[in-house]
């Protein structure tokens, strides 16, 4: 990522132990050497971003990208999402949604609720692969903002 790489946290939030491998594989192939810090429910995830009083003051500061599967074990990610994006700390740090659901009506919820970009991934695994790789290449050269 583009200026402060080094400096920019990826946050993957991911269920699909499979599909979390494959997603930090094809962004590394991509040449994206950022920290990857992967949660397999969004429990886990909110408690890092948001922090033990669950204010979200520990990302303050910080440079974040979330990476957020829809379909979780323990809640949505549209909930996840909410809660990242009516965060005063946690709502400039950009979420790209990455999930199976193709559904209209949860692709608008998506962008009406603060998504930056909304993936699905592909069925077969080479067309998921290289929708990755293409992921890793645009997370080159895009800027994420300081969470506030």
């Amino acid at each position: 990522m583009n200026n402060e790489a080094r400096a920019v946290t990826i946050v993957m939030v991911e269920d699909d132990e499979g599909h979390a491998r494959l997603i930090e594989k094809n962004i590394r192939r991509a040449g994206v050497n950022n920290e990857i810090i992967p949660f397999t429910n969004g429990t886990d995830a909110l408690n890092y971003m948001f922090g033990p009083d669950g204010s979200g003051e520990v990302s303050a500061g910080r440079h974040l990208l979330i990476l957020l599967d829809l379909n979780l074990p323990d809640m949505t990610g549209i909930d996840i999402l909410e809660r990242v994006k009516a965060n005063q700390h946690t709502k400039p740090a950009p979420v790209v949604v990455l999930t199976t659901t193709d559904d209209a009506r949860e692709i608008q919820r998506c962008y009406e609720l603060g998504a930056n970009v909304y993936i699905t991934k592909p069925v077969n695994y080479e067309g998921f692969a290289n929708a990755i790789r293409q992921l890793g290449l645009f997370f080159s050269v895009m800027q994420v903002p300081q969470t506030l």
